[in-house]
């Protein structure tokens, strides 16, 4: 029973996060996109945001217009070092291969290079938010430019792996700076990004020993409701008028899912219910903002969609060879990528730079790397 928890524990905290390096484009692509909306949206009413220092949103020194501060709140696909070192078993973002392509050594981010909070952040021309494990030892002006509270595992529910949920992450945003009369809010040039891939739906299949897809489908009214909650906190009590909002990418054509399939075919079920999330959340959002000036969904689905299919490749040349097939992965089905045997011996395979063949020790490598993009 405690290997399976810890089983459970291991895939909770890092859902889907070996296909991140295949996701490269897909963000880079919707920050933009995001990124230029907000830019609009700043210009057209940024100016007479009148959020000082107490606001907590970042300000221009000169007293132009206010330049963005960024704060982020989600799961691994937005951590940049939040959760802590527990060990390769259970916090293998601290270890390699992670980090191999950015920024060159393990730091805490679920990927072999960047994830979405450093796309969204360097699409707007500033720097990437300070992780709020990290607030310590940053620079005071970095942190006044915003920060990061997303935590691998995280879920807008309680996902069963103690990290905190998407509302004690705004919490703990609250508790950063000094509460504000409702005349001194308005934090036009800041964004709140809110990043939701799916633990919660991951945790809902698995609590009661059940692998069914259904299970988690009907989990969906209680998330997408507390997740209606809380971006109302970031509107109204926070005092953010502008707040992004991911929607979930097709979860049937993750690993979680191919690997059964011998990644040649996406889980229908799986992306029913990510499109089912997804309905949900676009009525939620155009019921409390038909105009969109407060509230922006980040489309993750519709580009990842097309990633996987071919379709965003201008020739053959560009497009993956293995689309759902990850970038590193255990040779065992309920391993991971980065698992060592206890000799320290390499159990995964990769097509990262510094890949190793199966069996080496963690001190060799080669210089594989996977098909052009």
């Amino acid at each position: 029973m405690e290997h399976t928890n810890h089983r459970r524990r291991r895939q909770a905290l890092a859902t889907v996060s070996a296909t991140t390096t295949l996701l490269l484009l897909l963000l880079c692509l919707a920050a933009l996109t995001t990124a230029e909306a907000l830019r609009e949206h700043r210009d057209e009413g940024g100016a007479s945001s009148s959020g000082g220092s107490g606001s907590g949103c970042g300000s221009n020194a000169a007293g132009g217009k206010q330049s963005p501060a960024v704060w982020v709140f989600g799961d691994s696909y937005a951590d940049t070092g939040n959760l802590g070192d527990l060990g390769r078993e259970l916090t293998r973002e601290w270890y390699d291969p992670y980090g191999t392509t950015f920024p060159g050594r393990p730091a805490g981010r679920f990927s072999d290079g960047r994830v979405l909070t450093d796309f969204i952040a360097s699409a707007m021309g500033v720097p990437t938010p300070v992780a709020y494990k990290l607030r310590r030892g940053a620079a005071r002006g970095l942190v006044a430019r915003g920060m990061n509270f997303a935590v691998g595992g995280a879920g807008v529910l309680d996902t069963g792996n103690f990290q905190r949920n998407i509302g004690e992450q705004i919490d703990l945003f609250q508790a950063q700076r000094p509460p504000s009369p409702p005349s001194a809010r308005g934090c036009d040039a800041g964004v709140a990004v809110v990043v939701v891939s799916g633990n919660d739906y991951s945790y809902a299949a698995d609590k009661d020993n059940s692998t069914s897809v259904r299970a988690a489908i009907a989990y969906i009214p209680a998330v997408v409701r507390q997740l209606r909650e809380q971006l109302l906190r970031l509107r109204d009590e926070a005092g953010m008028r502008k707040v992004v909002v991911t929607n979930l990418h097709p979860m049937g054509c993750t690993p979680l899912f191919t690997r059964a399939l011998n990644y040649t075919a996406c889980d229908p079920l799986a992306n029913a219910g990510a499109a089912q999330h997804n309905a949900a959340l676009q009525s939620v959002l155009a019921a409390l903002d038909p105009a969109n000036r407060t509230f922006l969904l980040l489309d993750l689905n519709t580009p990842f969609a097309a990633l996987v299919d071919g379709a965003a490749a201008a020739t053959a040349e560009e497009r993956f060879a293995e689309p759902r097939r990850p970038c590193c992965e255990s040779f065992s089905a309920d391993g991971h990528c980065g698992q060592q045997d206890d000799s320290g011996r390499r159990q995964y395979r990769s097509v990262l730079p510094g890949s190793v063949r199966r069996g080496s020790s963690s001190s060799s490598s080669t210089s594989t790397r996977p098909s052009p993009p």
